[in-house]
């Protein structure tokens, strides 16, 4: 059986937070060998001192940016970008927040997501004795859908795949393409316990513990698909401005 829960009382983490000792405090004594916990990447990023001066947040998008994939000005004049980051995520705004940060700051995503997990995961493993996952999550948007959810964005012991590719469906055709992205359904499963608002950033995964092995398994970085197999590289305007200009020999 699949639980999941969200402690209270983790207050507000500052540059050089004990991240580790932070979650060992609100959750340690309930971890069990095979939970996975997931953080929410801002404490990270917020333990690790990713804040910049900016006092413009486009500024800051545009130096975290790599690839502008699609850009869209609204009628009232606010221009939207969905950019992939050095991290190789595309997402809007380059993962840049300037929510719940100092005046004149925003908030970077952490530098390395998988190697804050598996710093996070090794500091609890041991000082609670409890073999236990890490993934840090994101909240991103999904292509052609409303609404966002959260993703995985680091992993530290954790599978993030569940590959079943070779194996058969309940009638016994062939599983061709079927690799769940586990870790990304485990930080939407922990952001329905930790909410937006509520101030639980760090939640409690347990009934995957098939999922929890070695620090050294390949992390969220994984995740993400290589762009010589990316087959929406830009958006659909992006691509036909490209597309015409070629043809017009621009």
């Amino acid at each position: 059986m699949l639980q999941a829960w969200a402690p209270d009382g983790i207050g507000e983490i500052i540059a050089g937070t004990d991240l580790v000792e932070v979650i060992r405090a609100a959750v340690g004594d309930d971890l069990r060998n095979g939970d996975i916990v997931v953080v929410t990447s801002k404490i990270v990023s917020k333990a690790e001192n990713r804040f910049v001066r900016a006092d413009d947040r486009e500024d800051a998008i545009t130096a975290e940016t790599v690839r502008v994939v699609a850009s869209r000005t609204s009628p009232t004049g606010h221009t939207t970008r969905i950019v992939e980051n050095r991290l190789g995520i595309v997402s809007a705004a380059a993962g840049v927040d300037a929510s719940n940060t100092p005046h004149g700051t925003v908030l970077l995503l952490p530098e390395d997501p998988d190697r804050s997990a598996r710093a996070i995961a090794a500091g609890l493993r041991e000082r609670t004795g409890a073999y236990v996952g890490v993934l840090v999550s994101d909240t991103l948007g999904r292509a052609w859908r409303e609404g966002q959810t959260d993703h995985a964005i680091g992993a530290g012991g954790v599978r993030v795949f569940e590959d079943m590719r070779g194996g058969v469906d309940a009638e016994g055709r062939p599983l061709v393409v079927t690799m769940p992205c586990v870790a990304d359904e485990l930080c939407a499963t922990a952001d329905l316990v930790k909410g937006k608002a509520g101030r639980r950033p760090v939640a409690v995964v347990r009934g995957r513990a098939d999922l929890v092995g070695e620090l050294d398994l390949p992390g969220a970085r994984s995740i993400v698909r290589p762009a010589e197999r990316d087959m929406f590289h830009l958006g659909s305007a992006e691509a036909y401005a490209a597309g015409l200009a070629a043809g017009q020999g621009r």
